[in-house]
């Protein structure tokens, strides 16, 4: 396998995971939008959990960053990107959790532009979903001649 498949099937392990992860927090997200407002001022009332949320995303978004650092082609693109913004996210998480949490704030109050910016990820994650689960191109499989032909053996 030579570093053009390896970096392809890498960018392809990537989407299978990011992809569905971004359709289902999208959709997750959109359908319980009633409930967001509370669930982020409950996220807020305990210091820890900003601190470790960020620890953890911090900790995968750095897996995808060190692991894929290809930038050739649409989907690898998308991945490697989605590991350094996911990494970013991750690392104000950590050290500014009020001003995260009064952005987290002002989004949500903002609503068509927070359903705009969820729907976005959701396609963003139907694109990777299906980079990440198409079949692969069937190539055809030729066959090799081998040196000796097939001869009966004498006795």
């Amino acid at each position: 396998m030579n570093t053009t498949e390896q970096q392809q099937l890498r960018t392809q392990m990537f989407a299978r995971v990011l992809g569905p992860f971004f359709v289902l927090v999208a959709a997750t997200t959109v359908a319980r939008a009633s409930d967001m407002r509370a669930l982020l001022s409950d996220f807020e009332a305990n210091a820890a959990w900003p601190w470790v949320t960020g620890a953890f995303l911090l900790l995968a978004s750095l897996v995808i960053v060190a692991l894929h650092q290809y930038w050739r082609g649409a989907a690898a693109i998308t991945v490697s990107l989605a590991g350094w913004v996911l990494a970013l996210r991750a690392l104000f998480l950590m050290a500014f959790p009020h001003a995260f949490m009064a952005a987290a704030d002002s989004a949500i109050r903002m609503t068509a532009l927070w359903v705009s910016v969820d729907l976005f990820i959701g396609l963003v994650g139907l694109y990777l979903t299906w980079v990440g689960w198409r079949p692969a191109p069937i190539q055809p499989v030729t066959q090799t001649e081998t040196s000796t032909p097939e001869l009966p053996r004498a006795a």
